[in-house]
């Protein structure tokens, strides 16, 4: 009799690329201390220098808060690169197999942009490691946007190319599209991917100084997260109609909330626009229109949220693939649901709530609403780890017996 070592990743499924997702977006929700919490004058977001002289005049709470954020950025952008490298050597491999050639010929093939969807989340989490870690970073800003805005634009040029291939496709000729197979949000990766683009292109409109820079941002991130809200909303009626007829696809039930993280990149798109705008072109949207547009986002997100939950709950999915024998690499896609809703809580209560002057800052009611955010963010953190742990802890299988 022989022993097998054996991990469900050693089948491999492009929605891997989920966990590296999942990671950087951890490593995001870290970094909203230091955004929120560590004054940072003279640029929107915090840098080395801001988080050395916050620790050296805080008090105790500060110096938590800053300890608990870089480590949680560190650890978790080193979880992210190291799934997103493993995942790349994988895909290398898969494509050589027939699964992928079989992949290619059904509605799954769109499971292939999670790779361009993880890679600018990593980019993402790249320009975060910098301002945290690396010192005088802010004085040389302004020679990286370009490098940015290039980086995000190959990415989403490499996404649109995937999408045009899964369109092609489908369009050209009929019957090639799985209708009964189309009952989840599964669909709407392909959209999800453009947002993750379209909000990495809006970042030198929220940042750079030079009005070339900002507004080659605001046209590159305007046009790509108008294809992906665009592409988003044909793929939810579609597979809505598809969900009422045939009913949620067990497996995929986790998709149903995909429109939360979604929402997020694209709000957080806007704001960054809204501050370009303002900063650049003499644009001016008043807190208030900010504190409303944030708390429209944030309705739709739980109205999804909740509905997916239902669903989940009703189907059993948590017995079947996350406490069961069952395994599925789609169950990744349960982080992103909490970790966007965590982004997006510190946005509403800092961008909002407190810009308004609805509540004082690190009052009561401020610790109050944060504490809810930390509650989604630090439930995505357990469920992160005991997912890795199920996914790629080597588990030993019953004795194989040889066949008599």
């Amino acid at each position: 009799m022989a022993h097998q070592n054996a991990r469900p990743a050693d089948s491999y499924s492009p929605l891997y690329f989920l966990a590296s997702l999942g990671a950087g977006g951890l490593a995001v929700t870290f970094f909203m201390y230091l955004m929120f919490w560590v004054p940072h004058p003279g640029q929107p977001v915090p840098v080395f220098e801001d988080i050395l002289r916050a620790w050296s005049a805080g008090g105790a709470g500060m110096k938590v808060a800053i300890v608990v954020a870089v480590t949680g950025i560190a650890g978790f952008a080193f979880l992210n690169i190291k799934s997103l490298i493993w995942n790349l050597s994988q895909l290398s491999q898969f494509k050589k197999t027939e699964s992928y050639a079989k992949l290619r010929q059904t509605n799954a093939e769109t499971q292939l942009l999670a790779m361009p969807l993880a890679l600018a989340m990593t980019v993402n989490v790249g320009f975060i490691l910098g301002l945290v870690f690396v010192p005088s970073l802010w004085g040389a800003v302004e020679y990286m946007f370009p490098m940015a805005l290039l980086a995000f634009a190959a990415i989403g040029a490499l996404a649109l190319a995937q999408i045009g291939r899964f369109l092609g496709r489908i369009l050209s000729e009929g019957g090639i599209f799985d209708v009964t197979a189309h009952n989840s949000f599964a669909q709407l990766l392909p959209a999800f991917a453009l947002a993750m683009v379209a909000v990495g292109l809006s970042s030198p409109a929220a940042m750079s100084q030079v009005p070339l820079t900002v507004g080659t941002s605001l046209v590159l991130s305007t046009a790509m997260g108008t294809i992906a809200a665009l592409y988003a909303a044909i793929a939810a009626i579609t597979a809505f109609n598809s969900m009422l007829h045939f009913g949620t696809a067990k497996e995929s039930g986790p998709t149903l909330m995909v429109v939360v993280p979604l929402l997020t990149v694209l709000g957080i798109m806007m704001l960054r626009q809204n501050h370009g705008l303002h900063t650049t072109f003499d644009v001016h949207v008043t807190n208030a229109e900010t504190l409303v547009l944030l708390t429209k986002i944030l309705a739709v997100q739980f109205a999804f949220a909740l509905m997916g939950l239902i669903v989940l709950r009703r189907q059993g999915y948590a017995d079947a693939f996350l406490r069961g024998e069952g395994n599925s690499p789609g169950s990744y896609a349960l982080v992103c649901p909490g970790v966007a809703l965590s982004v997006m809580m510190h946005f509403w209560i800092n961008k909002g709530l407190v810009a308004t002057g609805l509540i004082v800052k690190f009052g009561a009611a401020f610790w109050v609403l944060s504490a809810a955010a930390l509650m989604f963010q630090f439930a995505m953190v357990g469920l992160v780890l005991y997912l890795n742990r199920r996914h790629f802890g080597r588990v030993e299988n019953q004795p194989m017996v040889p066949a008599e």
